[in-house]
């Protein structure tokens, strides 16, 4: 399964545009846009998903599902499960403050 979030990121590691997505792919920028714009998997034709993670692998992306490994190793970025506070809402973060 690929989610939107994933492809815009993998998007950004390559630093391409949506544009050259899909040049790469074969596909229609708007093809690109309603893949990116999905609320989490993407739904679509089989075949140009296919197409899409094809691209991706040989521009050198691995795409990485929930709890898989990446045995090739290199550099990458992952989602973490939200953290959970004691009281069961999610932990706050704090935003440094700003000096002028």
């Amino acid at each position: 399964m690929l989610t939107a979030s994933q492809l815009r990121a993998a998007r950004a590691l390559l630093g391409i545009d949506q544009r050259e997505l899909a040049e790469k792919a074969g596909l229609s920028v708007p093809t690109i846009q309603r893949m990116e714009s999905s609320e989490d998997v993407i739904r679509g034709n089989v075949d140009s998903l296919m197409k899409i993670v094809a691209a991706l692998d040989a521009s050198g992306i691995e795409l990485i599902g929930d709890n898989a490994i990446s045995p090739s190793g290199g550099r990458g970025v992952r989602l973490k499960a939200p953290a959970v506070a004691d009281s069961g809402t999610r932990a706050a973060i704090p935003v440094a403050s700003r000096t002028k």
